[in-house]
């Protein structure tokens, strides 16, 4: 029997719109062209990444990103960084040289969270990871089109369930076993601190 943790006595659920927005497989339709917007973005910005050799063989245009975001100009310009120990990371990831390496993690990781959102794959973990992504850009001060991604992104996380219906989700996630896979529903019982409330 499940048993569902109670505050006061009383479980708390969704409202009905995000149940709706996330969790019912009509949504699906609505969250199938942001996840082919996203994917389709990430694509754009790894092809010119993987056939460029300064990302995927020597790493220089990673390294000059960095250079480039923890500079501090002159007053009054404003550092690209607001914060400091984001400032401090991306220094030490310039002195341990690790752009040799790390943009090809970017550019091929790009291309990965690009596919796998077209092709509907493991929707919502892409859509983690592409946010991670444009979370960093962002970091680093970089705000181009990095908000609005962000904030699909984030969308299609919180509508993991449905965002990859229409697409290989429909398989891989019934095959590996997900909350609405079961038929059955099983009844909801308070639990005994609840109950003693």
């Amino acid at each position: 029997m499940n048993v569902v943790k109670t505050f006061q006595g009383k479980v708390i659920e969704d409202p009905k719109f995000s149940k709706f927005l996330t969790s019912d497989w009509r949504m699906s339709l609505l969250w199938l062209p942001i996840r082919i917007w996203v994917g389709y973005t990430w694509i754009e910005a790894a092809l010119h990444k993987v056939e460029n050799p300064a990302w995927v063989v020597t790493g220089e245009a990673l390294k000059g990103f960095w250079m480039g975001a923890v500079k501090i100009p002159d007053a009054p310009a404003r550092p690209a960084i607001t914060f400091e120990w984001y400032r401090s990371f991306l220094q030490m990831m310039l002195d341990a040289q690790a752009y040799t390496w790390f943009a090809k993690v970017v550019a091929y990781g790009e291309l990965v969270i690009g596919v796998a959102l077209i092709l509907g794959a493991f929707t919502g973990i892409a859509a983690f990871f592409g946010g991670f992504m444009n979370w960093n850009f962002i970091m680093a001060g970089s705000a181009s089109s990095n908000g609005l991604l962000f904030a699909a992104e984030v969308g299609l996380i919180l509508a993991w369930k449905v965002a990859g219906m229409i697409g290989a989700d429909f398989v891989l996630l019934r095959w590996l076993g997900v909350p609405w896979g079961n038929k059955t529903e099983k009844p909801v019982q308070r639990t005994a601190e609840a109950a003693a409330d």
